[in-house]
């Protein structure tokens, strides 16, 4: 599996490594099923962060250690939507306040937690805080998204702020031109899931 890791080409004097590419691309894929609620993004998602798993194992432990929470929750997240979809099927919707708050005070906690494990142990990340910032992140993004909660794209938007400066500096070139298609899905995506939790709501108001 060692040509997973080795170059598929140069663009723009960046080298594109395979798994940074196909992994990303396999991401695309999850991405785009995901915002039509659609049950193989799980499986697709899980496939994309085994790939990247193996493309940052060893240099950016935390964004290594943020395709361990991606292949977890996916799984996590196929459970969740095989469940709604024997009952109501998946129908996206606003979180409540007290999800949002809990959800940000988990993500502010967490980054500073594992912020402090990577600066306690260098050799995990030469950058702790975007690293910690990334790795929680995404566990927060997909754990909404396994919800179906609208916040789940709000989520992906600042992970991918981050995300894509720390993948450019760092030689994953692929996944941060891959990150301007994912900012134009994400954005797509997020006005569908946005129209259809309006709908939910105006279709279960009482006549």
């Amino acid at each position: 599996m060692n040509w997973l890791n080795s170059e598929a080409f140069v663009l723009l004097d960046q080298h594109i490594k395979w798994s940074d590419m196909i992994g990303n691309i396999l991401g695309l894929v999850a991405l785009a099923l995901g915002w039509r609620r659609h049950l193989l993004t799980w499986p697709v998602q899980f496939l994309s962060g085994l790939i990247l798993f193996g493309a940052f194992y060893g240099h950016l432990a935390g964004s290594a250690g943020k395709q361990v929470v991606v292949m977890v929750v996916a799984v996590y997240g196929w459970w969740e939507w095989t469940r709604k979809r024997g009952r109501s099927g998946i129908s996206p919707r606003f979180a409540t306040w007290n999800e949002r708050g809990a959800m940000i005070a988990a993500g502010a906690a967490g980054t500073v937690a594992v912020a402090l494990i990577f600066k306690a142990n260098p050799s995990l990340s030469w950058d702790p805080w975007p690293d910690a910032y990334i790795f929680v992140g995404t566990l927060v993004a997909m754990y909404a998204q396994a919800k179906g909660m609208v916040e789940f794209w709000f989520a992906w938007l600042l992970v991918d702020a981050v995300g894509v400066p720390l993948n450019f500096a760092n030689g994953y070139a692929f996944s941060g031109f891959v990150y301007v298609i994912y900012g134009a899905l994400v954005l797509w995506g997020m006005r569908d899931w946005w129209l259809r939790s309006r709908r939910t709501v105006l279709e279960g108001a009482p006549a």
